[in-house]
């Protein structure tokens, strides 16, 4: 489809090429290492990236290249995400909660106080000189872009996110697609942590704030801490309290960070608010699998650099049907396919828990944990996402 598009465009004069190579070595990194190989790439200055299921609009050139004509500094300027399946299932309804979070606090606080954020991958138009003195796409890792930036921020180039481009995209309908993409996007940022820790403490080119910024709280803390704490917490330490009676957590512990996270993404999401109790459910069982990858990450294990394309089911806001050039017959998938042990195990350990605390325990921590089992229970055995005939 894509080639037909650019022969049509070519015939009409417009300058344009069609490029696919014909193996996966380097995965993404290794695609744009070998596109920004080819000859006419000497002649541009600037490189737009978008991944295959990113809608930009006629305008996106015009309206985010200024940044870096103007400014000699700025290496990077990232769009924002716009989705559009956001209301497929509660699961899209999820992620949409959290990436609004993540680009509306996290990549515009890092864009407004140390001109600093990880590129996304997809919606942004990178310098092509920044790149170079960077060193290029590397495939060190599974998160490609973030591995850029840094280096490019190392080298004291300025990025500015701009919230009023949106690009349309689609979100993973299916679990599966889900839990791989998180696998890869929190394995590799722990692992890119590990790789470039020394290099950050000992460069020269950028000045100690930065430095701290980089590794406590764009690493640190978002990469790890933001992973691992709530996992311990609220489906370890809280449910292992109950068993033993002399452990009493504080009432912060339980009630008030939670709180005022919580109140964070409703301020955030003001129409989705009556979904902050899935939200949590949910993502504290996520925390559990980021857990997973983020140690896999840190300590290099077997699957860090395992890379699946994230699968995409061409879904749209529009009621339009999209013709398919090819039918996929996708083998029968039995019930137990679905099922991940280690989220049903856990279920069952928080279910003994639960009871436990109902039958001798003085609080109501009962409540709680017996509806994080259901929802382990409900991911671990596949019955979340759009389901696929």
């Amino acid at each position: 489809m894509v080639e037909l598009e650019c022969k049509f465009w070519a015939k009409k004069g417009k300058n344009v090429k069609y490029e696919v190579r014909n193996n996966r070595r380097g995965y993404k990194a290794g695609a744009l290492k070998e596109g920004m190989l080819h000859a006419y790439v000497q002649q541009c200055d600037f490189l737009a990236v978008f991944d295959a299921d990113f809608q930009p609009e006629a305008d996106f050139l015009i309206r985010t290249i200024p940044y870096l004509a103007r400014n000699p500094q700025i290496a990077l300027v990232q769009a924002r995400w716009e989705f559009v399946n956001p209301n497929q299932c509660l699961m899209t309804r999820i992620q949409k909660m959290t990436l609004d979070y993540h680009f509306k606090v996290e990549q515009e606080a890092g864009s407004s106080t140390f001109a600093f954020f990880g590129f996304n991958g997809t919606a942004g138009v990178w310098r092509i000189s920044a790149i170079k003195e960077a060193g290029g796409w590397d495939d060190r890792t599974t998160v490609e872009d973030m591995d850029l930036a840094v280096r490019a921020g190392l080298k004291g180039w300025k990025f500015v996110y701009v919230g009023d481009v949106k690009v349309k995209s689609e979100l993973p309908s299916s679990l599966k697609a889900y839990r791989r993409q998180q696998h890869r996007w929190t394995c590799g940022a722990a692992n890119l942590f590990r790789k470039t820790g020394k290099e950050i403490l000992l460069t020269k080119e950028v000045s100690f704030w930065r430095k701290l910024y980089l590794l406590y709280s764009f690493f640190f803390v978002r990469k790890v801490v933001a992973h691992v704490v709530p996992f311990v917490l609220y489906c370890v330490v809280i449910p292992l309290s109950v068993l033993i009676p002399e452990v009493t957590i504080p009432a912060w512990g339980v009630v008030y960070i939670p709180t005022t996270i919580t109140l964070l993404y409703a301020i955030r999401n003001p129409s989705s608010i009556h979904f902050i109790p899935f939200w949590i459910l949910f993502e504290n069982v996520m925390s559990f699998h980021r857990t997973k990858a983020t140690f896999i990450g840190l300590l290099e294990l077997g699957s860090v650099n395992e890379w699946v394309v994230t699968e995409k089911l061409g879904n749209s806001s529009s009621t339009k049907p999209i013709p398919q050039i090819l039918e996929i017959k996708r083998p029968r998938c039995r019930f137990w396919d679905r099922w991940t042990m280690s989220e049903i195990l856990f279920a069952m350990f928080l279910f003994a828990c639960a009871t436990y605390n109902l039958v001798h325990g003085p609080d109501l921590y009962f409540i709680y944990i017996y509806l994080q089992a259901i929802t382990f229970l409900i991911v671990g055995t596949g019955f979340c996402g759009a389901s696929n005939s």
